[in-house]
Order: structure tokens, then C-alpha cells, then sequence
């Protein structure tokens, strides 16, 4: 499993609320008006052959009209808390700090499991310390989902999953995040994207998917939405591939053929995410069936899943 790149997604499309959850004590004064923007992330070698020392995403934080100094957020995804070398973060947050020559560096540790790990470095002498560096350390089986079941704030709501609660509360817990997801995300692509990154971290197995569609009929018709957006979404894609192969191809050729095949796989990926919800996690062959069908074959299978009762039943 990737959480890394996961968490690397996650931040880069929503740096200001990912700011606002797992640095709460230093957002408070970004304001509207500021700009935040990724920053390159490998830093020079030392020497040829070393591998680049690199963590997650680097966010700067700047004023345009120069009101307040600029400020790094270095935030870093850590999986396993016994992996985690606070020694290797200090050395990148100085190199970023040298590199963009700024003192106002933010470091913050995202922790996803549970586990102890080190929260502050010391180094000194019997006389004195010379470097103290600590983080702010957000650890998320530490913080209770239940806080953040109402959060406006799409990252805890996205985060739920990977947050504390009773196992009795794994259901509720799945819808509050979808319920999140569809009230705080407009956008069709990211929908599905990050309904992906909620199934992920939830792990319902299949029968807590079939209580749970008992249990969250509005989630579930939520869900399917989800996935007919997506599809709409394919067929204007694949209108304006149409035209732009019309315009190399021939226009009457390439809007039919451009048409047909967004259209088809639209259709494809609202079908697989109706077989998942109803079904669980598919085989590699039925996503395989389902990806080179027709659109006849399409809409005669997505008929089917309102009576059959296996996955069979709406291939056969």
C-alpha cells in the first residue's frame, strides 16, 4: 500500500486544509489572502551515487502584498512510527531552511499507525544544549473520529477511517466520511479519487458492506451519483477528444470514434463502482471484463445489478 504517495495526493490537492488539521496551533493566521505553493522536494546530493534525502510536501505560505513573512510547512507522512528518524527530518528542514533562506519552518509528522516515536532532539554538552528541534506530531489513531464526524474540513473527514473509534462505530464512521466527501467536494474526478482513499483506510470487508447498504441508504445512492457524474464527465471528455481528432482525422470520423469511446468508458467506470458497492472488492478478471466490453454489454450488465444476487448472475 502506498499511504505515501496516498498522503502526498491528499495534501497537494488540499494544502490549505491539510494545513488548517495537522498544524492547527500555526494556521490560525493564514488568511485568505495568502498563497500557499508546493516546493520542490529532493535536495542536492552531497556526493554522486547518494540517494536524495526526501520526505513528503514541502507547502510555502506567502502574502503576495508582503504583510507577513513567508512560512514553511514541512509535512511528512509516516506509516510506521518505529521507522520514523527525527534526525533525518531535522537534516532536511535545515537544508530547506538554508535553501530557501528562511527561519520560519514548520515541521509537522502525520503518524497513520499506532506506536510510540521520538517527539523531540536534543543536542549538547554537559554545559549547555546547542540544538533543540522539536515537530508538531499530528498521530491519528490518537485523535477520536467522533470530534470530526461534523468537521467542514475535507482532510479530517477524509481522515476519519484512520482515526480512533470503537469497532461498533466502523459503519458510521464510513458514512460520516462519504457524507463529508459529498458535501465539501464538488468536483466529479475528485469524488471518485478520494472516495478510492476512504474504501482504502476503511477496509470493509463484505459483510459490513452489505449492512452498511442496509444501514446508509442515502450514502450508498450518494455513491452511485458519484459514479454517474463520473460518467457524464466521460462523455464530455470524450466529445472534446472527438473534436480534436476530428480536426486531424476528419471531422465526421473523429467525432464518432471519440464519442463512442468516451462514452464507453465512462460507462465502464460507473458500472465497476456499482459492482463494488454491491459486490465488494472485484477480481482483476471481472475489472478486465468490464473494461474491454462494449457499450451494449455495458448497459445490459448495469441493468442486471438491480435483481442479481452474485457477480455472476450480471455477467452471465
Amino acid at each position: 500500500m502506498t499511504h505515501d504517495q496516498n498522503f502526498k495526493n491528499l495534501i497537494l490537492d488540499y494544502p490549505r486544509e491539510a494545513i488548517s488539521l495537522f498544524a492547527a496551533s500555526e494556521a490560525q493566521a493564514i488568511d485568505a489572502d495568502a498563497r500557499v505553493t508546493p516546493v520542490r522536494q529532493e535536495q542536492l546530493q552531497e556526493r554522486l551515487g547518494e540517494r536524495f534525502r526526501e520526505l513528503d510536501v514541502p507547502l510555502l505560505v506567502e502574502w503576495p502584498d508582503g504583510r507577513r513573512e513567508a512560512i514553511l510547512f514541512v509535512i511528512e507522512e509516516e506509516t510506521e512510527p518505529a521507522r520514523f528518524s527525527i534526525h533525518r527530518l531535522a537534516h532536511y528542514c535545515l537544508d530547506l531552511s538554508e535553501l530557501l533562506n528562511t527561519q520560519r519552518v514548520v515541521p509537522v509528522v502525520v503518524i497513520l499507525h499506532a506506536g510510540d516515536f521520538p517527539e523531540q532532539l536534543t543536542l549538547g554538552g554537559d554545559a549547555a544544549a546547542y540544538l533543540d528541534f522539536r515537530f508538531l506530531a499530528y498521530s491519528l489513531p490518537r485523535i477520536p473520529a467522533r470530534e470530526h464526524f461534523r468537521s467542514s474540513n475535507l482532510v479530517a473527514r477524509l481522515n476519519l477511517p484512520n482515526m480512533a473509534y470503537r469497532p461498533e462505530e466502523k459503519l458510521e464512521v464510513y458514512a460520516r466520511a462519504v457524507r463529508g466527501l459529498a458535501d465539501l467536494e464538488p468536483d466529479p474526478q475528485r469524488q471518485l479519487k478520494y472516495l478510492d482513499f476512504i474504501d482504502i483506510y476503511s477496509a470493509l470487508d463484505e459483510n459490513e458492506r452489505i449492512v452498511y447498504r442496509q444501514r446508509y441508504p442515502e450514502e450508498v445512492a450518494e455513491m452511485t451519483r458519484f459514479a454517474e457524474r463520473f460518467m457524464e464527465k466521460g462523455r464530455e471528455e470524450g466529445l472534446e477528444q472527438g473534436l480534436e481528432q476530428g480536426l486531424e482525422q476528419g471531422l465526421e470520423q473523429g467525432l464518432e470514434q471519440g464519442l463512442k469511446r468516451g462514452i464507453r468508458q465512462g460507462e465502464a467506470q460507473m458500472l465497476l463502482r456499482q459492482l463494488s458497492l454491491r459486490f465488494g472488492d472485484l477480481p482483476q478478471s471481472a475489472r478486465e471484463q468490464v473494461e474491454s466490453a462494449d457499450a451494449d454489454t455495458l448497459l445490459r450488465w448495469s441493468e442486471r445489478i438491480l435483481t442479481a444476487t452474485t457477480l455472476d448472475e450480471v455477467f452471465r
